[in-house]
């Protein structure tokens, strides 16, 4: 049974901290800079970066990410245990865990948020489909059994599956209660969302590594105000007003730097610029185009032309980037300084007959229309006649549905925690990328149980994502934010979190 206690935390609670807590605890406020108002804070219906970079410090998922993206136990007090045929996870649960209202965290718990979860949430709907049954062991344990092997079963449940308790779960919810360092006190649309430390709050062990590790609710408030002006951000920041401001823009970073109240911060491979084609319907229907797309670009005057300074960007075949343990230099023969001859070959035997290739882009975000700039010339040199479209990020988003209206169009994205998530892969995403040797590749991967044998596969499904070319890999870019002097203790993350985060004396 949960024992009921208070509803809410309130600043007064802050007097029963633990002695631990006691020795790291400040009195100070985070105040942090976000891109603008989170349309929820209801993650598991809304997952996008805002809502998760908010959400996080609230709630909490069975599992987490590291630094090298592998899934690593949050709620969970283990790894799961797998039968013999893969089918069956059982999943040790942490124990003496509390809610933000009281209640002990238990299966129960488990159970109804990840059924909430698998209803509501995109990725959820696809775990749906392969799970046969969803049942607790006892209080501090729950079994997952599956219809068919799901190797990115762990990494899923990393992301928007929080953990919510059972009583508080709803259609619409109402009551945002987690189990994470901080709590929800208030929050004004358009004005901020105050966030409190939560006292009873229990950390997971071990060093931190990206969101893993020790947490510690060190700031006695964060409140995240919507900023959408990035210019507004960046004032804001130098003048004292915000603590920490999110994605700055590049030409800001010099001035960030130069001013005596804050520095910028340079995150590392935040994410990866693409070409995507359409195989559906067009030109690039004919592998030996898409090839010779490939061949005649080149990624570093691309890169170059839409972050200015290599502090910005890096160029790497690999989809993933260095630092991930899914980089591999599987399958990148084409992946070159551009070379027009051997693109004028492949647009020979493909039988390239002068129509236009329809290039589409967005102004919107400036660095795709850079892109999309140099990627026309180095085109049009290797003998494609090329019309460049640009047009709003809406119109894109809306156009890139209808296969009869693009061949080519350029976006971006993150790197997630497992590679059969990239959008790409997935067989209705725009550019429709099927064929029968990828089909055969992800299905090897999602019969892998181990990571080995999960990297394995991996290289497998690069190698055939080069020689089917659904996409261009342009690059990898660094994100740009802002902190204060004398705030201690941040680490860039993909999402920025605060816990462990000193604020300034």
């Amino acid at each position: 049974m949960k024992k009921n206690v208070l509803a809410l935390i309130t600043l007064a609670a802050l007097a029963g901290a633990s002695s631990l807590a006691l020795a790291q605890a400040s009195d100070g406020v985070l105040t942090v800079a976000t891109i603008g108002e989170p349309p929820t804070l209801d993650v598991m219906q809304t997952p996008t970066d805002i809502v998760l970079t908010i959400d996080q410090h609230i709630f909490e998922t069975l599992y987490t990410y590291d630094a090298q993206w592998k899934s690593v136990p949050l709620l969970a007090a283990d790894m799961p245990t797998l039968s013999e045929d893969g089918l069956t996870y059982r999943i040790p649960l942490r124990e003496g865990v509390k809610f933000h209202d009281g209640s002990d965290f238990d299966a129960k718990d488990v159970t109804a948020s990840l059924k909430r979860w698998m209803a509501i949430n995109s990725k959820g709907k696809q775990v749906a489909e392969i799970v046969d049954s969803l049942t607790e062991d006892g209080d501090h344990a729950v079994v997952i059994k599956l219809k068919s092997r799901y190797a990115p079963l762990l990494a899923t449940l990393s992301q928007a599956s929080v953990i919510l308790p059972s009583e508080k779960i709803a259609d619409t919810l109402t009551e945002f209660v987690g189990t994470g360092p901080y709590a929800l006190k208030e929050r004004k649309p358009d004005q901020y969302i105050q966030l409190v430390r939560f006292d009873d709050y229990s950390s997971p062990e071990g060093e931190v590594s990206n969101y893993a590790g020790k947490r510690e609710a060190i700031a006695k408030e964060i409140r995240f105000v919507p900023v959408p002006d990035a210019n507004t951000r960046v004032e804001g920041l130098i003048s004292g007003q915000f603590d920490y401001a999110d994605s700055l823009p590049v030409s800001a970073y010099e001035r960030v730097e130069q001013s005596d109240s804050a520095k910028p911060v340079i995150f590392k491979d935040a994410g990866w610029a693409s070409m995507n084609m359409n195989m559906k319907e067009g030109l690039l229907v004919k592998k030996e185009l898409r090839q010779a797309v490939q061949a005649a670009l080149n990624p570093n005057d691309m890169m170059l032309a839409a972050f200015s300074d290599d502090r910005f960007f890096s160029v790497d075949a690999s989809i993933f980037p260095e630092s991930s343990f899914w980089h591999t230099e599987a399958g990148v023969e084409r992946y070159s300084e551009g070379d027009p001859e051997a693109a004028a070959k492949l647009l020979e035997a493909g039988g390239y007959d002068g129509t236009p290739l329809r290039l589409m882009t967005s102004r919107q975000y400036e660095f795709h229309y850079k892109i999309g700039e140099v990627a026309k010339a180095y085109l049009e040199a290797a003998g494609f006649k090329v019309d460049l479209q640009v047009v709003d990020w809406a119109t894109l988003t809306t156009r890139r549905a209808d296969p009869k209206e693009w061949d080519i169009f350029i976006t971006h994205s993150n790197f997630p925690g497992d590679p059969t998530t990239i959008n790409t892969i997935t067989d209705t995403y725009p550019g429709w990328y099927v064929s029968e040797q990828k089909a055969k590749a992800v299905a090897a991967y999602m019969d892998a149980t181990t990571d080995e044998a999960k990297k394995e596969a991996w290289d497998g499904i690069q190698t055939v994502i080069y020689d089917d070319a659904p996409l261009y890999k342009v690059g990898n870019f660094n994100a740009v934010s802002g902190l204060a002097n004398g705030v201690e203790g941040y680490e860039p993350t993909y999402w920025p979190h605060f816990w462990n985060v000193s604020p300034k004396k």
